[in-house]
């Protein structure tokens, strides 16, 4: 089985050196405000709806276009926000802008053609035409072929604070 590094690396399938270029193609960017505009969505810190989205970009595009290929663009802060749980707890959400959403979508679909054939086959989290039901699928082929054991790994605190710095740490 060939390392995904290794994949990574060959010349044919590494990143090119235009990719914000790609990013900022008009038919990539249409199709993210496509799918943003479809996904509706809470308003980030900022407040702008996606409804107002579309008149914000045509006030703006060409200052949107510029800090994306200059390199200074920068998301803003997310909103954070508390949802309930089952069972009583909650669930800390951050609802980024919906400009940058616009601008994770257009890398997103630029990206993942280029990043997600090197992905291990057995990865099934947030990939296209993959989720759940398919790892159910594979796993039940894995036991019915004599494999002793399937990994399920829930990544659900993975990127708690509180779990990734030692306490007292300046870097957190």
């Amino acid at each position: 089985m060939e390392s995904q590094a290794s994949a990574a690396l060959e010349p044919a399938r590494a990143l090119t050196d235009h990719l914000m270029e790609e990013v900022c193609q008009r038919d990539n960017l249409n199709r993210a405000y496509d799918r943003v505009k479809a996904n509706q969505g809470a308003p980030g810190i900022d407040g702008l709806t996606v409804d107002e989205l579309l008149p914000w970009i045509r006030g703006h595009k060409q200052e949107l276009l510029s800090s994306l290929l200059d390199g200074s663009y920068r998301p803003s802060a997310v909103r954070g926000v508390s949802i309930p749980k089952p069972g009583g707890d909650e669930r800390q959400l951050g609802i980024p802008t919906v400009m940058d959403r616009l601008v994770q979508q257009a890398i997103r679909q630029v990206l993942t053609p280029v990043l997600d054939p090197t992905f291990s086959a057995s990865s099934y989290g947030f990939r296209p035409g993959r989720g759940a039901h398919q790892a159910l699928l594979k796993a039940k082929e894995y036991v019915a072929a004599g494999r002793a054991f399937v990994v399920d790994a829930d990544l659900e605190k993975l990127f708690d604070l509180s779990s990734w710095c030692p306490p007292k740490s300046e870097r957190c």
